[in-house]
């Protein structure tokens, strides 16, 4: 929603102060000048980015219109789902959530929490540091260690396309240039011509240097920052687990191994205390 917001706002800043001068929309309108700069772009997108940066990319820049992800309400279900996990490993020992890592779609504790279960990855994250548990004799500081590395390699592959995206904004204005420089190639051939001529093709020169800063600060660079502050919030929501799953490793009461994780959040979606009691009586 905000990406639409800030388009509305940035398009009606930029035309509207444009048309109160009393400049012509149709002047603006140079596609062959917009050919050059975003074809451009998409080439040196191609170029500098290996293919899975790139699928990647158009992955996720739809997931920025739809509504934030990670709520109060999706940390509420993350805690409570935990805090069953670990509450039936506390009464019955690590073994007895063995029959829920295994299969953890059929699962009755995991399909009580339909949120966090359809999202594969985090299934994947929970359900592979409990097996650790079960079958494995690592200290918590091996498991900490493991966990570090790869949340590590997942933050950097949902960071690279922001990164990607990052350069293709800082390479615009130059692009702008070159359409522009093309543009006065052909307002030179023209010499000679009607000076109505010559102002056309001077004017469409101008727009490609125009269109290339307002492209780059105007839409793919808050886009890319964008991008960046989704895979952060994604890295918090892993790291929330992490703690809770170390926590209970080290020998916390469920209750106190997702407070643990409570106290890793940003304070905007941060449940506080009670809310997190209330949501875990009520998922007994």
């Amino acid at each position: 929603m905000n990406i639409i917001v800030g388009v509305i706002i940035v398009f009606a800043a930029v035309l509207g102060g444009f048309v109160l001068s009393h400049g012509e929309l149709i002047a603006l309108w140079q596609p062959f000048e917009l050919l050059i700069i975003c074809g451009a772009a998409a080439g040196a997108f191609v170029i500098a980015n290996p293919l899975s940066v790139q699928i990647r990319t158009f992955k996720q820049l739809p997931k920025l219109l739809l509504s934030k992800r990670y709520t109060r309400v999706i940390y509420l279900e993350l805690l409570a789902l935990l805090y069953q996990l670990f509450s039936t490993i506390r009464r019955e020992g690590l073994i007895s959530v063995e029959k829920h890592i295994e299969e953890p779609q059929s699962s009755a504790i995991f399909s009580r929490f339909p949120a966090i279960s359809k999202d594969q990855h985090v299934l994947d994250f929970i359900c592979d540091y409990l097996r650790l548990m079960v079958i494995g004799d690592m200290t918590s500081y091996e498991l900490e260690n493991l966990m570090d590395i790869e949340l590590e390699t997942h933050h950097h592959e949902q960071v690279a396309p922001s990164h990607a995206l990052a350069k293709v904004a800082d390479a615009l204005p130059g692009f702008g240039i070159v359409a522009a420089v093309l543009g006065i190639v052909i307002t030179m051939g023209a010499l000679g011509g009607p000076p109505e001529e010559l102002g056309l093709h001077v004017a469409a020169a101008l727009v490609g240097t125009f269109l290339g800063i307002l492209l780059a600060y105007g839409f793919i660079s808050p886009t890319a920052n964008a991008m960046e502050n989704m895979a952060n919030e994604e890295a918090k929501f892993y790291e929330c687990m992490k703690v809770c799953i170390l926590a209970t490793v080290n020998g916390m009461p469920p209750q106190i191994a997702v407070e643990f994780g409570r106290k890793t959040l940003f304070s905007d979606v941060r449940p506080n205390f009670y809310e997190l009691e209330q949501c875990v009586k009520g998922s007994r």
